[in-house]
């Protein structure tokens, strides 16, 4: 399940990136999927996931 955050995260980022770079037309789109990936990144390093 973490490599999966952690593949979530690492993703919207690089759409970001993609976006912010490339793509300027849906600007504001753009920065909430990075917004997204940072909540998801700080839930990760807070609650970190146990393996089982």
């Amino acid at each position: 399940m973490v490599g999966l955050l952690w593949g979530l995260i690492v993703l919207l980022v690089v759409l970001w990136l993609i976006g912010f770079l490339i793509v300027h037309v849906a600007g504001p789109a753009i920065h909430l999927l990075l917004i997204i990936a940072l909540i998801l990144l700080v839930w990760n390093l807070l609650f970190p996931r146990r393996a089982v």
